[in-house]
């Protein structure tokens, strides 16, 4: 094994140091700008080599170049436009650079089209799909995480295939606050089914006048993906690998088993009441001394096992596998790509694969007519166990054992055996299929006049299957000698699910683009039609003889059930957009959209959306003087209307539901269906609106080498669709109204810089972002856990009581107002806040004594990332975070016993108030007491006591590649190759409880990645 490691480093060693072959011609010349004046630090390349050189202060340079009859220098310099010179027979050279407005000519997707930066007003951020494909991160949503400012990405784990939520400017409803995701311009279900691979950028749409197009839709933000596409007169074929695997970044740890039982017996003679001489009620003191050599001798009577030990790997293997072939000539271009994803768990019997594909054709007809026909699918499949073992792994008690000595299933604690039920319990799998297609026509009669129709349908169904099995466990001393079943095992099910449906979004649009000397105008009319039919079937099978045969067909006739729905939804829409530009500098656009909606009453369907926002481009004013400090500044500001309709299906309409009922007919009892009216109509219900105000800058500053964003916001909500409380005795679920109002006032700042020291090329960007919620009279209160919005407070404000410590002794507490009669010595201490008439009546109670304690949304978010590239190597590295963050110690982080059997916490162990503490130590404890009766009655309620700053920093990706040189490429027949490794969610410093990830949830877990790959073009 040595040896090959050794010869594998010495192979590379050598095709590293291949760029130094046959460099034998030099060259020699200056480099000067438009003014004549030379440049100094240009970075010259030999072109698919690391061989370079730099200019010095002069503008003077030199480089020995390889004696290929058609080498290309490259030269590239900050603020200048790259410039290309084929070399010949020539040995001197002077080369004249164009200067280029950094970032601000980039043309950037914008609603229903493409603009200039710099000719943007409303408040957009844009990232290029190499950054984010460089993450290795399956899902699309997880990878923009901290990537640009305004968009809040939070997750609950990264298990394989799982998603995250993603919100641009916080949030601006009660209801659905999901942006729609537009892709090469038809509005989508989601982001995740589009590959990283095949994106060309991501825009943004923050702010009503560049959402406003969308109307209807983008009152929670747009988020705009475009596609690579194929082009003219290149072939290239490029296939990229890399497999890596995940590790748990961390994973909470309890008690040894010794300290469970000590620790059990101590909880349980609490709850006794602490009588002297009964202080080890269920484990004697020998079993505790002699559990461990006792389980040596008969592990069955005296098991010790690990239970994360046992279910939770150490590492999970994953890959990722990409082909994509693209070119064309001048009438048809093509992109063509697949691409192939497997990922598993941290545990057995889950994986997600994914097949993605996607296929880009663009057809010049004449020079009047172009068409693009479109066409993406997606496969993926999802293979679960019947349950998720992590949050039982990490709780399950060591003295219960999972197997027999023999390898037979155990009983675990009278019955509940997790690792039982995961690994031979069943499976819950999900299949789907997906395909998206889109056709467009364009005619050009005039270079500024365009006609554009597209017509997009989109197919998919989703098939279901969850099989439970029967288990039985046998006793550990006989085989043959049923002990009875494992828990939520009993019998023998198959529930089956089939989804499916389609939608079609049509388009028709007419732009109209002009220069008039200083003037510039730009007109956009449009039609949009979109309409979804959705079917689901179910069918449900109980009490199998067989417990291997997962099919329908077997099920019992008198324990089968089955179910069935269809929905359909439809929009019609009408847009229009103006944009006016005088020399550059006084920038002005006007939208407009005319949305109506299927989901209302015809009388109250339709809603306008307009929005307005101009621009002041100072720096082109005659009395701003040139300096190379501000290069460029731009004042914008906005105003806008969005609407939301994210809400059941026509709310307007009663809604009868039908059941099959017992009735008497005579003397008989017969079963017949029966209807009622369950849903309460509301006729006049209509669009919820949210208006926003947006005011910010662009600046650049130093000959653009450093770039300065930022923006501040306000978003009103009015007429919010509210789910609200009616009276019981109406007989109808509550239903959705108008009705509640929220504020959210935020701001945006993204800074950057780029350079290069010689050869060496760099950028540091980072981005920070804040907003916060306030909810204004909403009609009622809504109740979510241990959260309240109500009038006043923030959107999903922690509610509970204010906690003064643990009560340390009985006369504190015959002195104090108390929330239980059970409260003791070591139970959570509360403040009595108010009663009955305002103010305290010594009484804690859950009407007069809880509060609002603070938001539960994240502030302060923030990114950056750093790259570098030198002479074939690159590198990259991205962090973000959240700044402040009211956090909740769950129960299952801290509460010891949950299910009165389960195992205890380990960072409690040593840190609780206990009888056998002196009383210095119970005055610097962090946790109470441990008892049953105090934490259901007290000691857990939702307080400020378990809350705690939840703010983080993560290194969230690492990326180091080397790009091999040209010289070795052409021996390969291969136009690049580059390898790289990269690393995700490396480490993260925060306040969490060790063990705790602060992105996790209870139920599952957060992994670091590692990959190794490999990228080459033909």
């Amino acid at each position: 094994m040595k040896k090959i490691i050794k010869k594998t480093f010495l192979i590379l060693g050598c095709l590293i140091t291949f760029s130094s072959w046959a460099q034998d011609r030099k060259v020699t010349g200056q480099v000067i700008d438009e003014d004549e004046n030379p440049l100094p630090g240009v970075s010259i390349v030999e072109e698919g080599t690391s061989n370079g050189s730099v200019s010095d202060s002069d503008g003077e340079f030199s480089i020995f170049l390889s004696e290929n009859d058609d080498v290309i220098l490259i030269f590239s310099f900050l603020g200048m436009k790259e410039k290309q010179i084929k070399i010949e027979d020539q040995t001197s050279l002077n080369v004249i650079m164009e200067s280029e407005e950094f970032a601000l000519d980039e043309v950037i997707t914008i609603g229903y089209g493409r603009a200039k930066r710099k000719d943007v007003t409303g408040s957009v951020s844009n990232i290029g799909g190499e950054r984010v494909a460089e993450r290795n991160i399956t899902q699309l949503s997880q990878a923009l995480q901290g990537t640009m400012s305004g968009l809040m990405v939070t997750r609950s784990n990264s298990e394989p295939g799982a998603a995250a939520n993603v919100r641009v400017r916080g949030i601006t409803t009660i209801g659905n606050t999901n942006p729609l995701v537009v892709v090469d311009g038809v509005p989508v279900s989601g982001m995740d089914d589009v590959n990283s691979q095949d994106i060309e950028d991501i825009t943004v749409l923050k702010d009503a006048a560049s959402a406003s197009i969308y109307g209807a839709r983008a009152a929670s933000g747009v988020i705009l993906i475009t596609t690579k596409r194929g082009e003219r007169n290149e072939i290239n074929m490029q296939y990229t690998a890399n497999v890596g695997f995940d590790v748990p970044a961390t994973f909470p740890e309890t008690v040894s088993t010794q300290r469970y039982m000590e620790m059990i017996n101590e909880y349980t003679w609490n709850d006794a009441g602490n009588v002297e001489g009964e202080q080890t009620p269920l484990f004697s003191q020998a079993d505790i001394d002699n559990w461990g050599q006792n389980h040596i001798q008969n592990p069955n009577e005296y098991p010790m096992t690990d239970w994360v030990d046992l279910i939770v790997r150490d590492y999970a293997p994953r890959q990722n596998h990409s082909f994509t072939i693209s070119g064309g000539g001048n009438v048809v271009s093509t992109r063509a790509s697949i691409n192939y994803e497997n990922v598993e768990a941290l545990y057995d019997n889950k994986t997600f694969e994914r097949i993605t594909s996607r296929v880009n054709n663009t057809f010049r007809i004449n020079d009047y007519l172009n068409a693009n026909i479109d066409l993406a699918y997606v496969y993926e499949d999802r293979q679960s166990p019947a349950i998720n073992p992590i949050s039982s792994s990490v709780r399950y008690a060591g003295i219960y054992p999972a197997l027999w000595d023999d390898g037979r299933i155990a009983e675990g604690q009278n019955g509940n055996n997790i690792y039982a039920r995961y690994q031979f319990g069943g499976f819950n799998n999900v299949s789907r299929n997906k395909l998206n297609g889109r056709a467009s026509l364009e005619f050009k009669p005039w270079e500024s006049l365009s006609f554009k129709a597209v017509v997009a349908p989109y197919l998919y169904n989703t098939k279901g299957k969850n099989f439970t099995r029967r288990l039985e466990f046998y006793t550990a001393d006989d085989p043959t000698q049923l002990g009875g079943t494992i828990a939520g095992h009993n019998t023998t099910s198959l529930n089956e699910a089939r989804n499916d449906g389609h939608t079609l979004t049509t388009q028709f649009l007419i732009n109209y683009n002009e220069d008039f000397k200083d003037h510039t105008l730009d007109l956009l009319a449009g039609y949009e039609g979109f309409s979804s039919f959705n079917e689901t079937l179910d069918a449900f099978g109980d009490n199998y003889e067989l417990n291997n045969y997962p099919y329908l067909n077997l099920a019992p006739l008198d324990n089968m059930r089955n179910g069935g729905n269809a929905v359909e939804t439809a929009y019609r829409s009408y847009f229009g957009r103006l944009t006016y530009d005088y020399k550059d500098k006084y920038l002005l656009q006007a939208n407009i959209r005319y949305d109506g909606s299927s989901r209302f009453h015809p009388d109250y369907r339709w809603g306008t959306f307009p929005s307005l926002s101009a621009g002041w481009v100072i720096t082109e004013e005659d009395f701003m003087p040139e300096s190379s400090f501000l290069s460029y500044l731009k004042l914008k500001g906005s105003w806008g209307k969005l609407g939301n309709e994210r809400i059941g299906n026509y709310p307007y309409q009663s809604s009868i539901g039908f059941s099959n009922a017992l009735l008497y007919r005579g003397n008989n009892v017969v079963s017949a269906t029966t209807a009622a009216q369950y849903y309460y109509a509301i006729h006049n219900i209509t669009w919820e609106n949210t208006e926003t105000a947006n005011f910010g800058l662009e600046a650049y500053f130093f000959n653009n080498h450093l770039m300065v964003a930022a923006d501040y916001y306000e978003k009103q909500t009015n007429d919010m669709l509210l789910e609200l409380e009616i009276p019981d005795y109406m007989g109808f679920e509550n239903p959705d109204q108008n009705t509640g109002r929220m504020t959210t006032k935020g701001w945006d700042l993204e800074v950057s810089w780029r350079d290069n020291i010689g050869s060496l090329n760099y950028s540091v960007s980072g981005n920070l972002s804040d907003s916060r919620s306030s909810m204004g009279d909403l009609g009622g209160i809504v109740f979510s856990g241990s959260q309240i919005t109500r009038e006043g407070t923030e959107f999903n404000e922690w509610y509970g009581y204010r906690s003064d410590g643990l009560f340390q002794s009985q006369e504190e507490i015959d002195e104090s107002p108390t929330l239980s009669g059970a409260v003791r010595p070591g139970d959570v201490k509360y403040v009595d806040i108010s009663g009955p008439d305002g103010v305290p009546d010594g009484e804690i109670s859950p009407d007069y004594d809880r509060v609002p304690l603070g938001g539960s949304l994240p502030r302060y978010l923030y990114g950056g990332n750093i790259t570098m590239d030198y002479k074939g190597f690159d590198f990259s590295l991205a962090f973000q975070g959240v700044g402040q963050q009211n956090s909740r110690m769950s129960e299952q982080m801290v509460k010891p016993f949950i299910s009165g059997w389960t195992n205890v916490p380990k960072i409690i162990d040593g840190n609780y108030w206990s009888q056998y503490n002196t009383d210095t130590q119970n005055q610097n404890v962090r946790y109470p007491r441990l008892s049953n009766i105090g934490a259901e009655n007290n000691n857990y309620e939702m307080s400020d006591y378990w809350l705690f700053d939840g703010g983080y920093f993560r290194l969230k990706n690492v990326v180091l590649g080397y790009t091999f040189p040209r010289q070795i490429t052409d021996v390969l027949k291969m136009k690049n190759l580059r390898i790289f490794a990269s690393g995700t969610d490396l480490f993260s410093i925060d306040n969490y409880p060790t063990g705790w990830d602060p992105e996790v949830s209870a139920s599952s877990y957060i992994t670091k990645t590692y990959n190794l790959g490999i990228s080459v073009n033909f």
